[in-house]
């Protein structure tokens, strides 16, 4: 498959009164056309402001991208103005966030916002974008969807109304869609109902999904690849059968040794990882993760881990320790 996105040595800073904070630190990699990449990691990782840095959605000040490209489409993102960037979002890539309710807006139909994106990227009629609305909402399973363009927000229930924010980024037909915790908010049935319906769009419209979450569960459901996150860096990426099969990351065993299994004995405790996650104004200067890590040496405390290729098959791993976790057969 041909890339899609490249992302290069990317660095994002907040400028705050206790400091700079190190949100993204030299992120790397390449999703291809087509790809579901999962990003998983604990809440202030990265995850989201490394997306947010895609779209050049940070709030400046306090925050500025201090470093890296994005090339997307033979362009590097982070070169264009900010009216060349409105004419990527939403027509080339568009973004889902965690709560419709801070993304749809109170007082207009929601018709009314899929209307307003179809018209400010496609050359259409207003009728013409009005019957493509209520083909979105049909689409993704909104029932009455013509009949519901005239509805507001808070007349949705929450599974519906992040169904009316697919909706509206598939509006435009993206080549890459980025859905940060989409699912978070909802309960466990709508959750796979949403997974589900974000599966079949995507067998039928082929466009690349950056999946953003902390519930290696959904990851292991939706996803092709995986970056596993942690202080602002890429700690593990691979093929999910590698990253599940083959752990090679001490942080990433603790993750899915968190997870409950339907194979666990009865009385089986889920592992919890100790400790908290760095301070991001004030890092470590060896492996962020080596606080919290029983595997951790004296290098460890010194010198950060670069992510190396291991394994074959695009599965690398920023550990100084690998080759002997996989010896000890942790997975």
């Amino acid at each position: 498959m041909n890339p899609i996105l490249e992302i290069k040595n990317l660095k994002t800073r907040f400028y705050t009164q206790d400091g700079v904070v190190k949100a993204v630190n030299d992120v790397s990699y390449t999703m291809s056309s087509g790809e579901i990449l999962g990003v998983v990691g604990e809440s202030g990782c990265g995850k989201s402001v490394h997306a947010l840095s895609m779209m050049q959605l940070i709030p400046d000040p306090p925050g500025k991208i201090t470093n890296g490209e994005i090339w997307f489409d033979g362009r590097d993102l982070l070169t264009l103005n900010e009216d060349q960037m409105q004419k990527v979002r939403g027509r080339d890539i568009a973004m889902i966030f965690q709560d419709p309710m801070t993304s749809l807006n109170p007082v207009f139909t929601v018709g009314f916002q899929i209307v307003e994106a179809l018209l400010l990227h496609n050359d259409m009629t207003k009728e013409e974008a009005k019957e493509r609305a209520s083909d979105l909402l049909n689409l993704v399973g909104i029932p009455g969807a013509k009949q519901r363009l005239n509805d507001y927000p808070h007349q949705f229930s929450g599974g519906m109304r992040q169904r009316a924010m697919i909706a509206m980024g598939l509006s435009c037909e993206p080549r890459l869609l980025i859905a940060d915790e989409p699912t978070t908010a909802l309960d466990v049935t709508i959750q796979a109902q949403i997974i589900d319906l974000v599966k079949k769009l995507q067998d039928e419209l082929g466009m690349a999904i950056m999946w953003i979450t902390h519930d290696l569960g959904v990851v292991a459901e939706l996803a092709h690849t995986i970056n596993v996150m942690y202080a602002g860096s890429i700690i593990e990426t691979g093929k999910i059968r590698n990253i599940y099969k083959q752990t090679r990351h001490p942080y990433t065993i603790g993750l899915l040794g968190s997870l409950p299994r339907l194979d666990d004995s009865p009385g089986t405790e889920l592992v919890s990882i100790p400790g908290l996650p760095p301070d991001l104004v004030a890092l470590p200067e060896g492996c962020p993760f080596a606080a919290r890590c029983g595997y951790r040496i004296d290098q460890c405390l010194t010198e950060k881990p670069p992510l190396v290729e291991i394994d074959g098959e695009n599965h690398s791993v920023a550990c100084w320790r690998w080759e002997e976790i996989a010896g000890m057969g942790t997975k």
